[in-house]
């Protein structure tokens, strides 16, 4: 199914969406990407979501893309004795690894990793970066931390550790667990949480050995400081700014999404921006100014994807928020000025084989005027560089790999066909069927034909 925008729409999936009439609705409303996400739900649950989401793609024709995300590492204090305290500023309060109910001068921080990662100096974060401490004092079974920022604070909130490397796998048992399901499903892609270095996505990866592709989100300030080589070894990234919202100052963020993705351009990676997006059509069937601002700022920044989350797993209108936003996708990528922001140094070709491949592909369907480029390869890093250049025109993928034709619906301009491999003259009258059944030429129109095993760029006509 082809859309009328380039830009990928990922939809969370939940209590308001899962009912398969409902899946099937926002298919057709715009859902690029289906996002499954196991820090909530059950495998049985998942695995009937997973079947409606294929079966709906079959009804369609559709290559249709999944997503397992999964839940990574939580960090939270204990309980206390009366649920709740009230921490004024200046007060000093202990964090230890008693289990026992905590009161106002003390609380459980079940976590030795933690303890052991934090030295005085360290800033400390409660409930989303509501609370916040600088430890004074540290051992390795308890911290004195003084409250520069106080409130209430209540049983089993979050803990968030900025600036330092927590010796904690980024795959925690549960993740690993639901990790082996969402492998058995067939899923096309896993998103790691709690990525702090190259090593966390390496080590996933090879657990995963090839049977999906990864996401690396980034929501840590250490794995910015790790940006290129995080990016290097990922497949995808996504930019989880709610996490990052907390854990560096927000003015920050913006600067950090716009960092992110120039450098996935470069690298050519797709890159996923994330989290609160159209944050009040949980709850309104309209978003707000601001967010419709938020969603098009992303594209014009030259986004592979934009992600609902919590609008489309719980909102009371999933329908209207996926609407919403591929109206503003698709009226952001008809404004000139859109196509001349993306034409920068970002997308500069380098000096490899596929890269001249896919950049005369790419001026030889501007300068002739064709109505898409049909990209014949069996490789996702093919479509990943390819996409990466921002053609002005569609990229039909032809693949006989029905996985690598799933995984490149996270891609920029991309639309996915299963076909066999032909000759090089049943190769062009094969692009040229597809691309009139798919509606992006007519008889006549000049499409580019673009062949990276034979190693050919060919003009020809629907």
């Amino acid at each position: 199914m082809k859309r009328n925008r380039s830009t990928k729409i990922v939809a969370t999936i939940g209590p308001s969406s899962c009912d398969p009439d409902n899946l099937e609705k926002l298919f057709l409303a715009g859902i690029d990407v289906f996002r499954l996400n196991f820090s909530h739900g059950s495998h049985d649950g998942h695995r009937q979501v997973y079947d409606s989401i294929r079966s709906i793609g079959k009804k369609h024709h559709h290559n249709t893309t999944i997503l397992a995300d999964l839940q990574g590492p939580k960090l939270r204090i204990g309980t206390f004795e009366n649920d709740k305290i009230i921490l004024e500023n200046g007060d000093i309060f202990r964090f230890d690894l008693d289990s026992t109910p905590g009161n106002t001068k003390r609380v459980a921080l079940p976590h030795p990793e933690v303890l052991e990662a934090l030295k005085p100096g360290t800033t400390l974060l409660l409930d989303d970066g509501k609370l916040r401490f600088e430890v004074v004092s540290h051992n390795f079974e308890h911290v004195e931390a003084q409250v520069l920022v106080g409130g209430p604070l209540s049983n089993r909130k979050g803990v968030n550790v900025p600036h330092a490397m927590l010796k904690i796998p980024a795959l925690t048992p549960k993740d690993q667990k639901d990790l082996d399901f969402a492998l058995g499903l067939g899923v096309d892609w896993v998103a790691l949480s709690f990525v702090q270095s190259v090593e966390d996505v390496e080590n996933a990866k090879k657990i995963i050995n090839g049977k999906a592709k990864v996401i690396s989100k980034l929501e840590k300030p250490l794995a910015i400081k790790a940006l290129e080589p995080i990016v290097m070894v990922s497949d995808a990234i996504m930019i989880a700014r709610g996490d990052l919202g907390v854990e560096m100052d927000p003015e920050e963020v913006p600067v950090i999404q716009r960092r992110i993705i120039n450098v996935c351009h470069r690298i050519g990676r797709p890159v996923v921006v994330a989290t609160q997006m159209l944050e009040s059509m949980i709850s309104t069937p309209s978003p707000t100014r601001a967010e419709v601002s938020d969603v098009a700022n992303a594209v014009y920044a030259g986004t592979d994807a934009t992600m609902l989350s919590a609008e489309t797993a719980s909102g009371q209108y999933p329908l209207e928020a996926i609407t919403i936003m591929g109206k503003v996708i698709e009226k952001v990528e008809s404004d000139p000025c859109c196509i001349r922001k993306l034409e920068d140094n970002t997308q500069l070709p380098q000096k490899s084989e596929l890269d001249a491949l896919c950049f005369a592909a790419k001026d030889a369907a501007e300068f002739s005027c064709a109505n898409a480029i049909v990209l014949c390869t069996n490789s996702f890093e093919d479509v990943a560089r390819c996409s990466r250049l921002r053609p002005r025109v569609p990229v039909i993928l032809l693949t006989e790999c029905p996985k690598t034709a799933s995984q490149a619906g996270l891609c920029n301009g991309v639309f996915s066909v299963i076909a066999k491999k032909e000759f090089c003259e049943k190769l062009i009258s094969l692009a040229q069927k597809t691309a009139e059944e798919l509606k992006l030429a007519t008889t006549g129109d000049k499409i580019v034909v673009l062949s990276i095993d034979d190693k050919f760029v060919k003009i020809c006509h629907a």
